[in-house]
């Protein structure tokens, strides 16, 4: 685990957005297998995060079609909510960051870190925005 004072900003940076945090895993599951789309941040402390991830989730949700629900668990924190959030992205193996959208308990789009990593925050909201148009 990391030391909250370190995290607490990356949290508040999509809190501040609109997302909101589960951090049990109870949460979780209350969240994710509901009617309509559930849009699923996996947060980090990693670079790649700060740079490519939390940037292109703000910037995709502004898009004219978005999920109806926004949320996120932290890698590296709230285990339990992470495992069971990756639950939901089986067969996808753990990956963080990572994006995931959920269309009626269903994961229909995924975003894994080597999809974000060293790639434009652009290029994924482009990507995001597509899902987001194809599915909300």
């Amino acid at each position: 685990m990391y030391p909250e004072y370190l995290v607490a900003p990356m949290r508040q940076e999509l809190v501040d957005a609109g997302f909101e945090e589960l951090k049990t895993s109870e949460e979780v599951e209350s969240a994710i297998p509901t009617d309509g789309t559930v849009f699923l941040v996996v947060n980090s402390v990693c670079g790649c995060a700060a740079a490519n991830a939390r940037p292109a989730a703000k910037s995709a949700i502004q898009n004219e079609k978005s999920p109806a629900k926004l949320v996120t668990v932290f890698a590296g924190m709230e285990t339990d909510a992470v495992d069971k959030a990756r639950e939901y992205m089986l067969p996808y193996p753990p990956s963080s960051p990572a994006m995931a959208l959920f269309k009626d308990g269903k994961l229909v789009h995924m975003i894994e870190r080597h999809h974000i990593e060293g790639k434009p925050a652009e290029l994924i909201a482009e990507n995001l925005t597509a899902a987001f148009n194809e599915y909300c």
